[in-house]
């Protein structure tokens, strides 16, 4: 039992010093030690889905749920009209005036290109998230150095959330016919 015990102890004691032979070699947040500082690449696309037509316009589309949005986006002042009515008076909800407008603000572009846009399909916040991926698109094709922001904010994933289509021996796809016991 002794013998057990010193030799326990031992390798207790010779391990010791190689754990503090490892801390003296760590120079994590000591001042004045080098540190090495990489240089920040942006990330570009590996698959754009914009294009650009020859007069230089950027097109990109979008969809949501059943909502579809061709967007065509230029240099410009910054007016957003969507089937031909102005954004505030198309989008009346602000929730849906945001959306729109997000990948604009994540980039810095407010009020320096023109977007015209033809939606159709869906509702409101179906077209104004469509058009939202719409924008993001025509953006990154106009200048791929914009995918990093444009990623980082969820702009240019497609939401794949769609209505379930209404199933055989039910009233609607999940809710089944009212059930009397008698």
């Amino acid at each position: 039992m002794e013998n057990e015990d010193s030799v326990v102890e031992e390798q207790v004691t010779e391990a010791a010093p190689v754990a503090t032979d490892l801390a003296a070699d760590l120079t994590l947040g000591q001042a004045g030690a080098p540190v090495a500082v990489e240089e920040v690449k942006p990330r570009l696309p590996q698959l754009v889905r914009g294009k650009i037509d020859k007069n230089g316009v950027a097109m990109g589309t979008g969809r949501r749920k059943t909502a579809v949005a061709r967007v065509r986006l230029k240099d410009g002042t910054g007016v957003v009209t969507i089937n031909g009515r102005p954004l505030a008076e198309y989008c009346v909800g602000e929730r849906d005036r945001n959306s729109v407008l997000a990948p604009l603000k994540a980039t810095d572009l407010v009020g320096k290109v023109d977007i015209s846009v033809l939606a159709h399909g869906g509702g409101p916040t179906g077209q104004a998230e469509a058009v939202m991926l719409g924008i993001a698109r025509a953006l990154q094709a106009k200048n791929p150095l914009l995918h990093g922001a444009l990623a980082d904010g969820g702009y240019l994933t497609r939401d794949s959330r769609m209505v379930e289509r209404k199933m055989y021996g039910h009233k609607k796809s999940r809710r089944s016919f009212q059930f009397s016991k008698r």
